[in-house]
């Protein structure tokens, strides 16, 4: 049985905790409610707030795509495929070997990362489920409205490839010419 003293300092610190995160809500409530957090699109979020929005983005990726069944992937004719979705749909945000990001993508906030590596730092389901779906206020559509699921997974396949591709082995892939490889027409 706890005695008296442990009982008062157990709700004394129930009481400062609970009374704590009525502050942080108030103080969050005001905030939000007064408008002095910036939303805009030319400034990035305070690096608190991007790092829990990135770490919460990782979970829900990792958790809603865990039912996803990968098909074989990598078939030269997939990886073509993928290599002219990406061309068509991606590059424009994400950039690729050789190429630049286009003036869209640059403008973004946050800015869209580089897909080089992204087949290092995702699973091939987890890419297909980002692809798929989009990602909430970044600016990452979700394509399942306007992609074949074939196209999904070759875009997949194609993201594999990404990391062993030179500039030119790039533009041979989507058959840019190579002065656009290089980004010199941007």
């Amino acid at each position: 049985m706890l005695s008296q003293r442990h009982r008062l300092i157990l709700k004394t610190a129930a009481a400062t905790l609970a009374l704590a995160g009525l502050a942080a809500a108030i103080a969050g409530g005001v905030v939000l409610r007064a408008g002095w957090y910036d939303t805009t699109a030319t400034s990035q979020h305070l690096q608190p707030v991007y790092s829990v929005l990135e770490q919460g983005m990782a979970y829900s990726v990792r958790n809603h795509s865990k039912d996803v069944t990968v098909p074989a992937l990598g078939a030269p004719q997939q990886v073509a495929r993928g290599a002219g979705v990406y061309q068509a749909h991606c590059v424009q945000c994400h950039g690729a070997p050789g190429v630049a990001q286009a003036k869209i993508g640059q403008s973004m906030q946050p800015l869209p990362g580089p897909l080089i590596d992204a087949s290092m730092r995702w699973e091939p389901r987890e890419l297909y489920w980002i692809t798929k779906h989009g990602i909430k206020m970044s600016g990452m559509p979700a394509w399942q409205f306007h992609l074949s699921d074939a196209d999904l997974w070759a875009v997949v396949a194609f993201m594999g490839k990404l990391p062993a591709l030179s500039a030119r082995d790039y533009a041979q892939a989507t058959a840019v010419p190579p002065a656009a490889a290089t980004g010199a027409a941007r």
